[in-house]
Parts: C-alpha cells; structure tokens; sequence
C-alpha cells in the first residue's frame, strides 16, 4: 500500500514539474522571439519649418445691413388704387410705387385753388381802390390777408393729396408687396421693404483685448456662409465704449456689394487684416497634439543606421492661428522636419519613413 502511494507521489511530482517546465519554456521562447522583432518604420508626412510672412487679424461673426434700407409706409389711410411694382424690382429714386384714392383730395383742391383765385381777384381790386383813394387801406390789408390764407388753404390741400401718391426714396431693390389693390390701409402700414444692396454695413463685436488693434479706415473681409462669397471694406465706426457684460465693443464696416449677393440680416465671416509680420514659425494644426501635459508635435531626426529616421517629441508653445495654420513661439526652429499626419501611431523614439504617396486624410484615420 505504502509502496503504490509512493509512486503516485513520484509521477504526479513529474507530470506538475513537467507542465512548469513547459510554461516557463514557451515563456522564455516568446520574450527571446519578442525582443528581437523590430517595428516596422510607421509612414508619414512631413513638413520643413521655414519663417513666413504671417499675416495677422482679428476674427468676429458679423451681421449684415443695408447702408440704405427702410419699411416703407402708408402716409394717409384709404382705399389702395394701385399698386406699381412687383417683388423684386429694381427701383430709381421718385418712382411712383403706390396710389391711395384721392378722389376727394382732388375735389377738395378744386375748391380751395377757387377760392384762392376770387381771394386773389378781390385782393386785386382792393388795392386799386385803395390807390386810388375809394376805399380805406384797412380793407386792401384785409382782402390780402384772405388771399394769402387762401394760398395756404391750396397747399394744405396738396400736401394731403401728395401724401396719396407714395415714391421711392432712394435707388434700390423693393421686396414683396405687402398690401393688394381695394383693400383699406390705415397710416403707418407697412407695404413693402426697400433695400439699397449696392453697400452693405456689417455690425460685429470684438473682445476689448483687441481694441488697440481697431483703426477707422482699417481693412475688412467678409465672407458668407453659403456659397464662399467675400467682400472687401473697410471699419466706418467703433463704439466708444465697451459692454459691461459681455467686454466686448462694437464696430461696424461697410463693405461693397457690387454683384449683390449678400443680403441684410445675413451671417458674415469678418476678418480685420492686420499689418504683416515677417519670420514667424507656424506650422499645421493637425501637426499639433494635445494632451493633458501640453501641446506637442513629432520631429523628425536621424535613426541608427544608414538612412533610418526616428521621431522625438517635442513640447511646443503655440500662439495665434490663421487659417489651417498656428503660430509656434518656442520649442521649434527653422529646418526642423515635422510629422504632419500620421502621428496618432507614433512614440517618442519611433522608427518612421516619409511617405508622401499616403493619402492625409488616410492616415489621419488610422
């Protein structure tokens, strides 16, 4: 019995050591196969810093209006007679755009210029009897004063009549009629809106930081939304005083439109140019990453070996941006080579090859 225990014991010692072996065997095997593999070089693209002439500006979203636009108005109420334009039209200055009914306006100067004309008649022949000594010089006085109240009885009347006949004030574009013919209008309605688009004001604001930077006359570019227009102006107007809640300051530019195809109201892309400056080191935005340790990118520098390259990472203080590109103030030089994509798979140290036929987007998504 003893006997039999005892050689379980043996070959249940051997077969438990066996299993270690093995283990610690393949272990051994797959960190000695491990540490001799080398990664293979990770392809990128990359870009030489060189200074540039930077081209600095201040940003903002800017509102558009017309340098000349106005609701136009009912001046006297009535029955609509006519309605002279349509939606859309281009409009000259004095055109006649809406006819109220005037019938008794017209019929009310009739009177009014016949009753001018015997007040004119009666101051007439008063004057000649007073000269010639007939009659007392307080009834020529009398009969001129009549005239001259009836003369402004007549204008009275025609300003009522003219405030029937409704124009243009100015040269522009008039929107959608607002009021039919026959209907009744009372004063103050609102029957069309009239637009000069030939100038348009952009209203914006800007942080009070950059208040300094603001000058009349200063350079403007504007750029819509839809269609990629832009337009070029300069600042009419800076506010003198800057908002207690938001910091910011207002200004407004005015920028032509020449090929109208910015309209008021519209959202605007403004840019405020500033004076250029020369050897500034700015490099891609998706050249930059950013972590909780700070803003980096990946230089490029020689390998071990003929023609190899690794990437170092290297820590970088970033400054203005303009476009796809951002300002470098410290922690790169002129002729360093940087990774411009493809850093997402890097590591301080890691073997790269350039790789110009890669797509970026590509690369960016791997």
């Amino acid at each position: 019995m003893f006997k039999r225990l005892f050689i379980a014991v043996i070959l249940l010692g051997l077969i438990v050591g066996g299993i270690v072996y093995f283990k610690v065997f393949r272990d051994q095997m797959i960190a000695q196969f491990l540490g001799g593999m080398t990664p293979a070089p990770v392809p990128v693209t990359v870009e030489q810093i060189e200074p540039v002439t930077w081209e600095p500006g201040i940003d903002a979203i800017g509102t558009a209006l017309a340098a000349r636009g106005v609701d136009l108005a009912i001046e006297a109420g009535g029955l609509v007679r006519s309605v002279d334009f349509k939606a859309n039209d281009k409009i000259t200055e004095g055109q006649v755009l809406l006819q109220i009914d005037d019938a008794s306006e017209r019929a009310s100067l009739a009177a009014a210029e016949a009753a001018l004309d015997v007040a004119l008649a009666d101051a007439r022949r008063a004057q000649t009897l007073s000269q010639r000594g007939v009659s007392a010089a307080n009834t020529a006085d009398t009969a001129e004063a009549q005239a001259k109240s009836a003369r402004a009885q007549v204008a009275q009347v025609q300003t009522q009549l003219d405030s029937k006949l409704l124009t243009a004030p100015f040269d522009g574009v008039i929107g959608i009629p607002q009021v039919e013919i026959g209907q009744y209008v009372s004063p103050g309605t609102v029957y069309a809106t009239l637009q000069d688009l030939s100038q348009m004001r952009v209203d914006f604001a800007v942080p009070e930081q950059q208040i300094g930077a603001l000058k009349l006359g200063g350079p403007v570019t504007v750029a819509t939304e839809v269609g990629g227009f832009s337009a070029t102006g300069s600042i009419l107007a800076i506010e003198p005083r800057v908002d207690a809640n938001s910091r910011m300051v207002t200004v407004r530019a005015l920028v032509e439109n020449t090929s109208e195809q910015i309209f008021p109201g519209q959202f605007l892309r403004v840019r405020i140019g500033l004076p250029a400056e020369q050897g500034v080191i700015a490099v891609p935005q998706t050249a930059v990453s950013s972590s909780l340790y700070g803003d980096s990118v990946f230089v490029v520098r020689a390998g071990e070996g003929e023609g190899a390259l690794k990437v170092e990472q290297a820590f970088v203080t970033l400054g203005r941006r303009n476009g796809g590109r951002i300002e470098v103030t410290k922690g790169l030089a002129a002729g360093d080579q940087i990774v411009t994509s493809g850093q997402n798979r890097l590591t301080s140290g890691a073997a790269v090859t350039i790789d110009t036929s890669v797509a970026l987007d590509a690369l960016a998504d791997q």
